[in-house]
């Protein structure tokens, strides 16, 4: 029998948790996340969409999928919906199509949190992107057949690497 989960603190977005000896932060409220891949077709061929920003917990700014908080501001807000509305906000580009691709999660041993995964098709774009309220979020649009040399150059520069583009150095997802 699993032991019951304690809150040893909890702020405006995350909550701190123990059960039993384990630790671990989950987020507050029922907020979710949600996290597009948006790959382009284009005539000059096939191009993903990545953002950087700057992350306080990394110290530095990190190549990222575009994503947001589902629930954040309007309790009961559906994924697809913050998902479409994040990756026009942060991108300037609006989907077509939305597509569920899953639940996952990222750091299992550590956050409680998951997001769903949407691929975003026919993309149409609206604007330039860079996110709301100083979010001062950084668009790239990268060629599919060089993703992996461009997440290498971006290493090498210094920026962080979010796992989930992972999803573009492996096989069968964007295929």
């Amino acid at each position: 029998m699993a032991s019951p989960e304690e809150i040893m603190w909890e702020g405006r977005f995350i909550t701190a948790k123990r059960r039993g000896k384990w630790e671990y932060v989950g987020r507050a409220r029922g907020i979710k996340a949600a996290v597009i891949l948006a790959v382009e077709e284009a005539a000059d061929g096939r191009h993903v969409l990545l953002v950087d920003q700057y992350r306080v917990p990394l110290g530095r700014r990190c190549i990222e999928l575009p994503a947001g908080l589902v629930g954040d501001h309007d309790e009961g807000e559906e994924a697809m919906l913050a998902a479409t509305r994040e990756l026009e906000e942060e991108t300037g580009y609006r989907p077509g199509r939305m597509e569920v691709l899953g639940e996952f999660f990222s750091s299992p041993g550590m956050v409680s949190e998951s997001f769903t995964l949407f691929r975003a098709h026919d993309l149409v774009k609206t604007g330039e992107g860079g996110g709301v309220d100083g979010e001062d979020i950084r668009v790239h649009r990268v060629a599919l057949a060089g993703i992996a040399e461009q997440i290498a150059a971006w290493r090498a520069e210094g920026f962080a690497i979010d796992v989930k583009l992972l999803l573009l150095l492996g096989a069968g997802i964007v295929g």
